[in-house]
């Protein structure tokens, strides 16, 4: 039996060959290949256990080695991995001559305990050809997410062992209807939203085409509100875009907080708080781990009180917000994680808050306001292709009759997914706000008194070639929210609304 383990190597990760070999000598156990601390100190979680569990270990010379021996391997993950081939070089084990990938950590006892990773491992298994996999109990659910890999879910090194011995028959696998998954609801609905029709309407163009969004009002005009209730009229995340996002889940070691809704096929939803280090976002740290921008992946990236967030937290996100990837580099190693959120920001008007509020007295100066807005920055702001003011609704309509539900919104939405679907198959891009620009002038075709409108529009209100563009996609969207195959003057009148104002304009103010 060949013992394969697993190296998270940014997204991907890497497969690891553990190899044992016994010899005369003074008894010891060596690790090598680039071992860490953690994985250095299982020589004695492994002696112990393998005594606790009945068997014996080899009173001589034990080396092993994690192949490639070129990359640090870390964590505790490796412990079960290396036990089975123990057990197998001191013919404790007797095992058919085929690939295994073994995750687990051991404790003292036996017993396995559950590890990070264990998808990103199955998927990495599944594309190198090996078929079988014993991962701890509390892993095989997100391990039988993967088609064609066989998984034992293991308690202790003893059932580890058993699995082995009885040749991984087919009773002993871990058998899991991947098409159960149990309906969760997201808590928040726009049936609860009362009135701000233009801003529902401008929620519904971004779901429907993936714009990025970027709100910007007086406190507690339903910016945030609005925000925490778009994920419902997101549709469905496909099966691919399901283990997609679970992998990065199961890399970050979330599934056990988050992972329930994702396992449903609901879209993520971050929304980090202001105080988040950049190693938290963008991911990174001393472990490199998958930061909250990669935790939204096919979702929605919500930031409230943008401007309180660090610089160099909204600038890194430019990156991301075309690409869909990060890249991270560290010594000379390089990393990347999918990045394909849907972003949408949120800010008050000025530091108190009161700009545009007609009860309200705005003590702010001009530069504060300017300093303020500065924060988030032009460039991010220039990839945002919807920003929308939001004004105080009137209290009448906020305690008037029954609003539209999320449900009848993510329908349209859902008209309009697949209609883009059809369109771009066979194509990188899936949604209309990630046409590439050389392929805007052959999905985005106007008439010339459409296009004439247009020109005007962009001239009077200096904006830039982004925007043009920006102005045509979400043009394309609006198109297909009413099932036009053709752009018309009306659609991008609207789509030039959703684009006019800048990095300093207020619909309230002239600044």
């Amino acid at each position: 039996m060949r013992v394969f383990s697993f190296l998270p190597w940014g997204y991907e990760g890497r497969l690891v060959r553990v190899e044992v070999d016994i010899r005369k000598g003074l008894p010891g156990m060596e690790i090598v290949g680039f071992a860490g601390t953690a994985v250095r100190e299982a020589r004695e979680r492994i002696r112990v256990a393998l005594k606790n569990s009945g068997f014996v270990f080899p009173q001589k010379r034990v080396l092993v080695n994690l192949a490639p021996a070129g990359l640090p391997k870390k964590g505790a993950w490796y412990d079960l991995a290396i036990a089975l081939a123990l057990l197998v070089a001191s013919e404790q084990l007797d095992a058919a001559d085929r690939d295994v990938l073994v995750m687990g950590e051991l404790c003292l006892s036996g017993e396995v305990l559950p590890v990070e990773g264990v998808l990103s491992s199955v998927i990495a298994a599944s594309s190198a050809d090996v078929g079988l996999c014993v991962v701890p109990h509390n892993n095989v659910r997100e391990a039988s997410v993967v088609e064609g890999v066989r998984v034992f879910g293991v308690e202790s090194l003893c059932d580890a062992v058993s699995v082995a011995e009885r040749g991984f028959l087919p009773e002993n696998e871990a058998l899991i209807d991947r098409g159960d998954v149990r309906s969760v609801a997201w808590p928040h609905d726009f049936s609860a939203f009362k009135g701000q029709a233009f801003l529902r309407r401008a929620m519904e163009v971004a779901a429907a085409g993936g714009h990025h969004m970027f709100l910007f009002g007086p406190p507690g005009c339903g910016k945030t509100m609005a925000s925490y209730a778009f994920p419902s009229i997101l549709p469905p995340l496909t099966e691919s875009e399901r283990l997609s996002v679970l992998q990065v889940y199961s890399l970050a070691g979330e599934l056990s907080i988050d992972g329930e809704r994702v396992f449903s096929g609901m879209r993520p939803f971050r929304a980090p708080h202001h105080s988040a280090t950049v190693e938290g976002m963008i991911g990174g740290g001393r472990d490199v781990r998958p930061g909250e921008i990669s935790l939204a992946h096919n979702g929605v990236l919500f930031m409230d009180e943008a401007p309180e967030f660090r610089s160099a937290i909204m600038q890194s996100l430019r990156e991301p917000v075309e690409t869909g990837r990060v890249t991270l580099s560290r010594a000379g190693q390089s990393f990347w994680y999918p990045a394909r959120f849907q972003l949408i920001l949120a800010a008050n008007p000025c530091p108190c808050g009161n700009l545009g509020k007609e009860d309200a007295i705005c003590a702010c100066s001009v530069q504060e306001i300017k300093r303020y807005w500065r924060r988030i920055g032009a460039p991010l702001l220039d990839r945002i292709d919807i920003r929308f003011p939001v004004k105080p609704e009137d209290t009448e309509v906020i305690l008037g009759g029954e609003a539209e539900s999320s449900t009848s919104i993510r329908k349209r939405v859902m008209r309009a997914w697949q209609i883009q679907k059809e369109r771009y198959a066979g194509r990188s891009h899936t949604r209309n706000a990630y046409i590439p620009a050389e392929d805007i002038d052959k999905f985005c075709v106007t008439s010339e008194a459409v296009r004439s409108v247009l020109v005007r529009a962009v001239e009077k209100l200096a904006l830039s070639a982004r925007a043009n563009a920006s102005i045509l996609k979400l043009a394309r969207t609006i198109a297909d929210l009413d099932a036009s195959s053709e752009i018309k003057k009306e659609h991008v009148l609207e789509a030039v609304q959703y684009r006019r104002y800048g990095d300093m304009d207020f619909y309230w103010s002239d600044i």
